[in-house]
């Protein structure tokens, strides 16, 4: 009877010390390589994590970092906690000596700050991650990495495969969509000067997976253009980004009142529509919610939800 009360007594141990053991980080120091190309050395979890820009902060907020967050930009706004995290100036004016003064153990950056901010952090003796991707599948990766970074691998794991669930119950619908089936969007991102997103872009690889042609398909980055092109092309669908800034709804109400877009089938149908660029702009977990939105805008015939 002994032994039977022993060999279940370290059953028991043995049951509790996996428990235990499945709840400490799940962290592998190493070598890791950013959205900029560098190799940056991890040796242990970072406790004390500096965000320089909102796309950061709000994929640290989603795997459940937020108490290790100690600072943050001026444009960090969501979720609402973020609000209430020491400031560290805005998105391309970071200021230094706070981030230094806040001691972090780990700062996550962007390709803005290449040129300036991160040699001098770097110089300093800090951590310097950059996060720049270009596309949907570059956003998931950053989850993924940020999970490794920072002992959260579990986590990201588990966030990437619901973000892909809700990416793949959109493309399952419109990746076989013939060319004539997908319509012409034109997506604004400021009206004076016009300016849209063309290739090798996120808002393009947003209208490409909702099933959309982007008018702009031809141009690199985030370019100018004529309003003449946008009236030749005849855009079936106008989605304008509103609340950069001050900004407003400004690129709405340029696209909605232009004479000399009266024509265009957008104008004519009634499909122009408006979407907040937190959510299209940020290249965070948000950006499924764009994704969501662009297919109900351009095929509502397939997305009943359409707003």
């Amino acid at each position: 009877m002994r032994l039977v009360r022993l060999g279940i007594a370290i059953v028991l141990l043995s049951l509790l010390a996996g428990v235990v053991g499945g709840c400490q980080p799940q962290f592998q120091p190493g070598t890791f390589t950013d959205d900029l190309g560098r190799e940056i050395s991890i040796e242990k979890v970072p406790q004390r994590i500096v965000s320089l820009a909102p796309s950061n902060t709000e994929i640290l907020f989603a795997l459940g970092l937020g108490d290790r967050v100690v600072g943050v930009t001026e444009f960090c706004d969501y979720p609402e906690t973020a609000l209430a995290k020491p400031k560290v100036g805005g998105f391309s004016t970071v200021d230094v000596e706070r981030v230094v003064a806040l001691e972090p153990d780990l700062i996550l950056a962007t390709s803005i700050h290449e040129s300036k901010a991160i040699p001098v952090l770097e110089n300093l003796g800090l951590t310097v991650v950059a996060l720049a991707p270009e596309t949907l599948d570059g956003v998931l990766g950053n989850i993924i990495l940020v999970g490794e970074i920072t002992g959260m691998s579990q986590e990201a794991t588990q966030l990437v495969a619901s973000l892909e669930e809700r990416i793949k119950a959109i493309t399952d619908r419109t990746k076989n969509l013939l060319e004539s089936q997908r319509p012409r969007v034109f997506y604004i991102t400021w009206h004076k000067p016009l300016m849209t997103p063309g290739s090798g872009t996120r808002h393009d690889d947003l209208i490409r997976k909702a099933g959309g042609t982007n008018i702009a398909r031809d141009l690199t980055g985030y370019a100018g253009i004529s309003l003449e092109t946008v009236v030749e092309a005849n855009p079936e669908v106008i989605i304008a980004g509103v609340g950069m800034g001050t900004g407003e709804d400004l690129p709405f109400q340029f696209i909605a009142t232009e004479s000399r877009l009266k024509d265009t089938d957008a104008r004519r149908n009634n499909r122009v529509y408006e979407i907040d660029v937190d959510l299209c702009g940020r290249p965070g977990p948000r950006i499924v919610d764009a994704l969501e939105k662009f297919a109900e805008f351009i095929h509502p015939e397939l997305f009943k939800e359409v707003q």
